[in-house]
C-alpha cells in the first residue's frame, strides 16, 4: 500500500502508474495510483505505533452535511485512496445507501497521518445522520475520544445537529466544530458560525472552514484532530478486552466483529471468550480496515480492527459484548453502549410459505448486521408464518427491507407499522394470568385487552425538535396540533429560523408527519426526536366486522379522538379492495360494540327476469321473489371469501 507524505517539499518518484485490486468481504474496488510523494505503508508496524500518537474519531452531522464527502478528502490526503471519478463516497458501500445518497451503516477506516515528522494512527468512524439510525451513531461514540461536528454553512444547525452534539457532550468526548460548504454561493459562515455559539456556546475561534467537494481546509482538519482529540486512555501491560461495537456476516468466514481493543494485545491462533455467551473461539484472522481490508499479526490497545474466529451462527455475535482471554478466569464487562430501544413494529411474512426458511436466514443475518433491530415470531390466519419486527423508525423499516431485497433476494411482505404501548391491568386474577405481571406490553392489536380488564392506557411519546424558518410556524403548529403534540418550548435562533420542541405521540408520526412537515415548509424544515417514555392515554381497539364476523387481522388500535377518522377511511379502502360476491356484505368498524363507520358492498345480480318476453307483472315479481328467497338463504350459510390479496392490500404500508 502507498500512502502520502504530507509536509514533505521533495518528491519520490515511483513507477507512474500502479494498479491494486483491493478486496474486501463487502464489495470489491479497482484502483490505480498517481505517482509523486507516496510512501510505502505495507512496512509500517502498526502495532509500534505508541498510544500517544493514535486518535479515535467519528464524523457527525445532520442528513447530506457532506459527512462521506469529507471521509473521501480524509481518505485521499493520508494516501488509503487516491482521487478518481470513481472514488466517490467510499465508504458507503451499501447499495442501498449509494441509491439514496444516506449513509445508514456506520463504517471505519485506520489513516495513517505524518505530521511534524511523526506517523500517527488515525481511526476515522463515518456515522449515518438520520434519526432513525442514531443508534449507529451511538456504537461509533463509544469507541471515540473526539467527533468532528459538521455543519452545512448553508442550511445552518438543524435538528440532527442538535442531537447529535448533546449525545458527544454526555458522553464527555472532545468536539472539533467544522462548517463545511463554504465555496456555495448562498452560504453564510458568519451567521452559522453565530449559531452555534447561541445554541452550543462555540466561540467563533474553535470553528474550522472547509469545503469538503474542493478540498478547502480539510488537511487542517487533520492537524487539528492531531492537536485537539485526546489519544485513548488503553493499558497495554494488561491481560486482552475489547469491545465488539459492530458485526456483519461473511458467507466464507462467518460472523466478522469489528472490535476496540481497550486492554492487551490480541494475536492471530490465540483463544477468546466471549462475556455474553460463554463459549470460547480461537482467533483465525486480524485485520485493519484502510479501508480494504489489511491483514495484521496482532492488534494492541488503543487499536480498531476486524477480527474473525469462526462464529458461525449470527447469534454468536453480540454487538456490545466484551472479549477477553481464556487464560484468565473472569471477565469484568467493558462500559458499552445503551442500545436505542425499538419504536415502530411490522409485520414480516414470505411472500410464499415455501420461502420461510430462506426468509428466516437472510432476516438473522441482517439483524447481525444492524443490533438495533428486534425480531419476534408471528403468526397470521391470513398471512401464515412470520415475524414482528421492531426498528427505531420508518426510514430504518424501509432501508431493512430494501436490503433483504437488494442483498438477499428476498421477497416479504411487510405489514403497516404500528407503535408498542404499556397497558396496566387491575384485578388479582386478570394479572395472574398474564404473568403475575401488573403491566404488558402490546404491539398486535389482536393481543389488545378488554377495557374491563384494564385500569389504565399507554401509549409512547416523543420529544420532538423542529427547527424551521420563522414563516412557516403558523402552519407547523397546525400540523402538530392537529397531531394532539403540546408545544414546549421556542427559542429564535436567528431572525429567520425558529427551533420548538413539542411532546407528541409516537403514533401520530410514524407514518407521514415526517413528509408533511416537509411540504408545508417547502423542505426548509428539520425534524428530530427522542424517547419520552409512556403517557396515559384514551386508547381503544377498533374492530372490523365483515357481516358480522369478527376479522381479527384488520383490529387496529387507535386513540379515541381519531377513531371516527380512520374508521373511515378503512371502511371505504375495504370496500375497493375486497371483491364482489353473490351476497351483499356489510363492512362495519367497531368500537367497544358500537358501529362507527359501515359500507356496504353489493351483490352480483342476476337478471333472472330475462327470459320474460310477456305475460303478466306477477310472473315477473314471483322469480323476483324466488331470487331474493335465495339470497337471503345464502347470507345465511354462505362465508364470505376474503382473497388474501385483499389483506395483504390493506395491511401493507
Amino acid at each position: 500500500m502507498w500512502t502520502k507524505i504530507v509536509g514533505f517539499s521533495r518528491a519520490i518518484h515511483i513507477t507512474d502508474r500502479i494498479p491494486l485490486l483491493l478486496r474486501t468481504s463487502r464489495n470489491c474496488i479497482s484502483r490505480s495510483f498517481n505517482t509523486t510523494k507516496w510512501l510505502n505503508t505495507d512496512d509500517i508496524a502498526y502495532d509500534q505505533i505508541p498510544v500517544s500518537r493514535i486518535r479515535n474519531f467519528s464524523i457527525i452531522a445532520h442528513v447530506d452535511h457532506g459527512k462521506s464527502t469529507l471521509a473521501d478528502r480524509l481518505l485521499e490526503l493520508t494516501g488509503a485512496i487516491t482521487k478518481t471519478a470513481g472514488n466517490k463516497q467510499v465508504l458507503d458501500s451499501l447499495q442501498v445507501e449509494k441509491e439514496r445518497g444516506i449513509t445508514v451503516k456506520a463504517q471505519t477506516a485506520s489513516l495513517v497521518y505524518r505530521y511534524e515528522g511523526e506517523t500517527y494512527l488515525l481511526n476515522l468512524i463515518d456515522t449515518p445522520g438520520h434519526v432513525d439510525f442514531a443508534n449507529e451513531v451511538s456504537r461509533s461514540l463509544a469507541a471515540c475520544e473526539g467527533v468532528i461536528l459538521l455543519v452545512d454553512a448553508n442550511e445552518g444547525v438543524q435538528a440532527q445537529t442538535v442531537a447529535n452534539f448533546h449525545l458527544a457532550k454526555s458522553k464527555q468526548l472532545v468536539i472539533v466544530p467544522v462548517l463545511n460548504k463554504i465555496d456555495l454561493k448562498n452560504a453564510r459562515p458568519d451567521a452559522v458560525t453565530q449559531e452555534l455559539f447561541t445554541l452550543f456556546e462555540i466561540t467563533p475561534d474553535q470553528v474550522l472552514r472547509i469545503s469538503a467537494k474542493v478540498g478547502t481546509g480539510c488537511e487542517d482538519i487533520l492537524k487539528e484532530i492531531v492537536r485537539r482529540l485526546p489519544a485513548p486512555d488503553p493499558r497495554r501491560e494488561e491481560n486482552f478486552r475489547a469491545l465488539i461495537f459492530d458485526s456483519w456476516f461473511d458467507r466464507y468466514r462467518g460472523a466478522l466483529n469489528l472490535i476496540s481493543v481497550k486492554d492487551g494485545e490480541i494475536r492471530t491462533g490465540q483463544e477468546i471468550v466471549s462475556c455474553h455467551t460463554g463459549k470460547a473461539y480461537e482467533v483465525k484472522s486480524l485485520t485493519m480496515l484502510r479501508p480494504d481490508e489489511r491483514k495484521v499479526d496482532r492488534l494492541v490497545a488503543g487499536q480498531v480492527g476486524l477480527l474473525g474466529c469462526n462464529m458461525r451462527t449470527s447469534k454468536e455475535s453480540n454487538i456490545g459484548d466484551t472479549l477477553y482471554a481464556k487464560k484468565d478466569k473472569t471477565c469484568v464487562p467493558l462500559p458499552g453502549f445503551k442500545p436505542q430501544q425499538p419504536m415502530v413494529f411490522a409485520g414480516v411474512y414470505p411472500a410464499d410459505q415455501s420461502q420461510h426458511p430462506y426468509l428466516k436466514g437472510a432476516i438473522e443475518k441482517l439483524v447481525l448486521n444492524d443490533s438495533a433491530v428486534t425480531v419476534t415470531p408471528d403468526a397470521s390466519p391470513a398471512l401464515g408464518q412470520g415475524w414482528r419486527l421492531g426498528f427505531l423508525g420508518l426510514l430504518h423499516l424501509d432501508v431493512f427491507s430494501q436490503r433483504l431485497q437488494q442483498e438477499y433476494d428476498a421477497e416479504p411482505i411487510l405489514t403497516a407499522p404500528s407503535v408498542t404501548y404499556k397497558i396496566k391491568l387491575k384485578g388479582a386474577k386478570i394479572i395472574a394470568t398474564h404473568g403475575g405481571s401488573e403491566e404488558i406490553l402490546v404491539s398486535n392489536p389482536a393481543l389488545f385487552p378488554d377495557k374491563m380488564m384494564v385500569e389504565e392506557y399507554y401509549e409512547p411519546y416523543v420529544l420532538g425538535t423542529i427547527i424551521a424558518p420563522t414563516e412557516c410556524t403558523g402552519p407547523i403548529i397546525g400540523l402538530c396540533v392537529e397531531r394532539r403534540a403540546v408545544q414546549k418550548t421556542s427559542i429564535n435562533i436567528d431572525n429567520d429560523r425558529i427551533m420548538t420542541t413539542y411532546l407528541m405521540p409516537l403514533n401520530e408520526i410514524v407514518l407521514d408527519f415526517h413528509d408533511q412537515l416537509k411540504s408545508i415548509s417547502s423542505g426548509y424544515a428539520s425534524f428530530d426526536y427522542e424517547d419520552h417514555g409512556f403517557v396515559p392515554s384514551a386508547l381503544v381497539r377498533m374492530d372490523i366486522l365483515l357481516n358480522g364476523q369478527l376479522v381479527d387481522e384488520l383490529c387496529t388500535i387507535v386513540h379515541i379522538s381519531k377513531a371516527q377518522s380512520h374508521a373511515r377511511q378503512l371502511v371505504l379502502k375495504l370496500k375497493e379492495l375486497i371483491p364482489r360476491q353473490m351476497v351483499q356484505i356489510a363492512i362495519q368498524a367497531t368500537v367497544g360494540g358500537k358501529v362507527v363507520a359501515r359500507e356496504t358492498l353489493k351483490a352480483y345480480r342476476k337478471d333472472v327476469t330475462a327470459k320474460l318476453y310477456g305475460g303478466d307483472v306477477t310472473r315477473r315479481m314471483k322469480l323476483l321473489k324466488q331470487q331474493a328467497d335465495g339470497k337471503k338463504k345464502m347470507r345465511a350459510i354462505a362465508n364470505i371469501n376474503v382473497p388474501r390479496d385483499t389483506f395483504i392490500n390493506v395491511l401493507k404500508r
